[in-house]
């Protein structure tokens, strides 16, 4: 038995012959919150991806949440939330019914809707089609549906992606509220989080991991 949350052993992950992901070995112990950093096409992406089960790496394997990374993907889907760069939401609904959707399809009280869209400022235009929305105002809606899921990983790729300065400390939020339930998360990006959010960095370059550095609390 381990107490790793996400346990990656030489996961490779190919691209038309090309490695976008080599050789990655990385063990993520429960409630830790990661900094993944690196540049644009250091493999981050990808990287959280394959945790999220939403690729299959080409070698390697692992567990998230202690289920087999290849067998047991329908279980680790249930219990983990990938906000990526396209964040998933339906544009004919308002922001009001996306959240909706997402607590009956995860057997949330649908009362929680309302309170999230506060949380992350969207309250004013929660009767507005999500199509109408700037990327600053998708990104908050998926973080939103963060808040209201509470998972027990949380995969963040570019959380800081359109928000500008005010709405970058929901993200802040959003880290302290999981480090408060004992939640872990991967934030992948190459802008440094919040100072004294993250307890630990991890470096990818060309989609190896080079480096990993402990951060004081």
């Amino acid at each position: 038995m381990t107490d790793n949350v996400v346990e990656l052993r030489g996961i490779t992950r190919v691209f038309d012959g090309l490695p976008a992901v080599r050789q990655v070995r990385l063990s993520v112990r429960a409630g830790e919150i990661v900094w993944v950093c690196g540049g644009n096409g250091s493999g981050k992406s990808t990287l959280l991806r394959l945790v999220a089960t939403a690729l299959s790496p080409t070698f390697g394997d692992g567990a998230v949440l202690g289920f087999a990374l290849l067998r047991e993907r329908e279980e680790i889907r249930a219990r983990v939330e990938l906000l990526g760069h396209q964040p998933r939401f339906y544009g004919q609904l308002t922001a009001l019914e996306n959240l909706r959707f997402v607590c009956r399809m995860y057997g949330i009280d649908v009362r929680h809707a309302l309170p999230a869209l506060a949380r992350v400022g969207l309250d004013e235009v929660a009767g507005v089609r999500a199509s109408s929305f700037s990327q600053g105002m998708r990104q908050r809606l998926a973080l939103g549906r963060c808040l209201m899921r509470d998972p027990d990983l949380i995969l963040l790729d570019e959380p800081y992606a359109g928000l500008d300065v005010d709405a970058r400390g929901i993200v802040t939020d959003l880290l302290a509220d999981a480090e408060r339930r004992g939640r872990t998360v991967l934030l992948a990006s190459h802008e440094p989080p919040t100072e004294g959010t993250v307890h630990r960095r991890v470096q990818l370059e060309s989609g190896r991991l080079e480096c990993v550095g402990e951060f004081a609390r």
